[in-house]
């Protein structure tokens, strides 16, 4: 049996989901406004050994959500799963974050469809990318305003996920255009299919020089005192 631990913490959703031979097996996640990611994450890992009895030990690679999202939420997963990773002597696995959110419409989608997982920035900025229903990227992830124009040169059927969609329904109002749920946030038990592909095709990161995807900088101002 090939067990992977899959790590989520690329925004408010904090997740980790145990997987073998490429299906969850158990997840656990929670998702708050105050960002609970360095209280939870290890204490969802320790619980998810005690009621599947698999051990840290029993691993074959930790998988980490790389980005885009939340600055602090991305150092504290990827910390954590390099840490796991150098001490059991594992490899370690990243995932695109809005892969893993896309996965959630793939179900949904037909063929020539389109997938549009968004995460919230601030104010009408997403961080965005456009996937087929394959699961294939279709166009490179991008910080962007959207307004009443995006998107608006696809004539195929779209489906937008993610925590955007309040403020994009607002703006995106194409016939074409389908939000799934109103509030949905990447999970780490959307990974396994991905991890689980990319372990069988040795497509590891080096753990001592991997770093997440933050698309953007993260700027710290200091005071004109």
């Amino acid at each position: 049996m090939l067990y992977i631990l899959n790590i989520e913490t690329a925004t408010k959703n904090c997740s980790v989901a145990l997987a073998k031979n490429g299906e969850t097996i158990i997840c656990k996640e929670i998702s708050e406004l105050g960002y609970s990611h360095a209280e939870k994450l290890h204490v969802f890992i320790e619980e998810i050994c005690n009621e599947s009895s698999i051990q840290l030990k029993d691993l074959q690679a930790i998988a980490v959500s790389k980005g885009p999202g939340s600055y602090t939420g991305l150092r504290i997963g990827v910390s954590a799963a390099k840490g796991f990773c150098y001490a059991l002597d594992i490899p370690l696995i990243s995932v695109d974050t809005l892969a893993v959110l896309a996965s959630q419409a793939v179900s949904n989608a037909k063929e020539n469809d389109l997938i549009v997982p968004m995460i919230d920035a601030r104010r009408m900025e997403v961080y965005s990318a456009i996937f087929n229903n394959k699961l294939e990227k279709v166009r490179e992830i991008e910080a962007q305003i959207i307004d009443e124009n995006s998107f608006t040169s696809i004539e195929e059927t779209v489906y937008f996920v993610g925590d955007s969609s309040e403020k994009a329904k607002a703006v995106l109002t194409n016939s074409n255009f389908i939000f799934l749920d109103e509030i949905v946030y990447p999970s780490a038990k959307d990974m396994s299919t991905i991890s689980f592909q990319k372990f069988l095709n040795k497509d590891f990161e080096d753990v001592a020089y991997f770093e997440p995807f933050y698309l953007k900088d993260f700027l710290i101002t200091t005071s004109k005192k």
